[in-house]
């Protein structure tokens, strides 16, 4: 029976030696221990009745190029809300964090070492370089959640993205510009990553606007000044020989960029330039630009003030994330990598929501990677209390287009600078479905 412990009866066998009753009566406090742990009465239990869940999140930290500590911290404080409820669903949650040093050498190793510790998920995660996926894919690992960098994060059976990743950010913002500027210049970085992002712009001023021009410039990602293409975008932007119809156009040239952590020095020199009379409107996208930026650089008197932002979830004041921000105060412990504003911090928390509904459904004493991904390759519905549209990862759901066919969020969000404040620009989500495909 549950909670009794039974006496002692005395045997008829010879007296065991001290050093056996010693034994025997740890072996006896150890059991009695057990059952009344089993029973959810020791101080300090946490409930959980069934095998921990292992994961893993990662992403680059100290690096010379994008760097993403907020994500890493975000996972370790939901593991601790999560387990000071009791784990999920009986299951404790064992988070663990890897930096991958913004290396595909450093990306692999950590799947490897997620392998090796026994994960059966790669929650929330961060890395521009697929190299992580084969490591994972050979084991069978799911990876939930990425934040979209990566090509593989589109194309690998065992990914299951939660946004659109930096294909629908483009592909939204050149949605977003379209209405507003006479041309448009684009600043990425000079990889291969970068060398889709133009096309994708293009496709999305197309939709909505034909005659819009479009300059394509090159940069490195991890340069520490951009005076020459900053000259370049400022005149590209707003060159009236391209189009007929630009020499009476009276919206402005529009400079965005998509450098990630680079793209705060590449409008600092772009701010320097001297004024030539030119009327420049800026832009970019989330994970270039967000509310941590738009603070540091003085907000409302900032040189983002009036920008056109791209993101891919409700913008931070939304009461949508209130759910977040308690978490974040009361299991962070003024961990100061974690800025509720930061989307990185936003897709780990969107990714270990999806994890929690998935163990929840899976109502399993064993969670496994195997059952973890045919759950969502069967086509499970998940909410994320409206921070993204309801996701479904099976076949029928992803959009199938060349080179992201993996994409099951096609939505974006329209959101500006105003009064020093990331604010929605229009209506919640855009669909940006048809412009990725058309782009592909």
């Amino acid at each position: 029976m549950c909670g009794v412990m039974t006496g002692w009866r005395r045997s008829s066998t010879p007296r065991p030696s001290k050093t056996r009753r010693r034994a025997a009566f740890t072996s006896a406090v150890a059991a009695g221990m057990s059952l009344v742990a089993g029973c959810g009465v020791l101080p300090g239990d946490t409930g959980g009745s069934r095998e921990p869940v292992t994961v893993m999140t990662f992403a680059p930290e100290e690096t010379k190029a994008t760097n993403m500590p907020g994500m890493m911290a975000m996972a370790k404080a939901y593991e601790r809300w999560a387990d000071a409820r009791g784990g999920i669903d009986g299951h404790d949650l064992r988070v663990i964090t890897c930096n991958e040093g913004n290396t595909p050498q450093g990306a692999a190793n950590c799947a490897r070492r997620a392998v090796k510790e026994g994960a059966v998920a790669v929650v929330g995660s961060y890395s521009q370089y697929g190299s992580f996926m084969a490591p994972l894919e050979a084991a069978g690992i799911p990876f939930i959640g990425g934040y979209g960098m990566s090509g593989e994060e589109f194309t690998s059976y065992l990914s299951y993205p939660v946004n659109g990743g930096q294909p629908a950010l483009v592909a939204g913002n050149g949605r977003q510009l379209a209405d507003y500027c006479a041309g448009v210049s684009l600043v990425r970085p000079d990889s291969i990553n970068g060398d889709d992002l133009v096309q994708l712009l293009n496709s999305g001023l197309e939709e909505g606007s034909r005659d819009i021009p479009s300059a394509d410039i090159l940069a490195a990602d991890d340069a520490t000044e951009y005076t020459e293409q900053a000259k370049q975008a400022r005149r590209r932007a707003a060159e009236p020989t391209w189009t007929s119809t630009a020499s009476s156009d009276t919206r402005p040239g529009c400079v965005t960029a998509a450098l990630g952590d680079r793209t705060e020095t590449f409008f600092d020199s772009f701010r320097r330039l001297p004024e030539d009379g030119r009327h420049i409107r800026i832009s970019s996208v989330i994970g270039s630009v967000g509310q941590p930026l738009v603070d540091r650089t003085g907000g409302r008197k900032g040189p983002f003030e009036g920008a056109y932002i791209t993101g891919w979830y409700p913008d931070a004041n939304d009461e949508r994330w209130d759910g977040m921000r308690k978490v974040v105060t009361e299991h962070a412990f003024h961990d100061d990598r974690i800025d509720p504003a930061d989307a990185g911090v936003q897709t780990t928390w969107i990714a270990y929501t999806v994890l929690e509904r998935v163990i929840r459904a899976l109502d399993s004493d064993a969670i496994t990677p195997g059952r973890i991904s045919h759950a969502l390759d069967q086509g499970l519905e998940v909410t994320t209390d409206g921070l993204t549209p309801p996701l479904r990862w099976g076949y029928e759901n992803m959009l199938g287009a060349p080179g992201y066919p993996r994409i099951v969020n096609r939505s974006v969000t329209f959101q500006v600078v105003r009064d020093g404040r990331l604010v929605a620009q229009g209506k919640d989500f855009v669909d940006v479905g048809t412009t990725l495909m058309d782009a592909a």
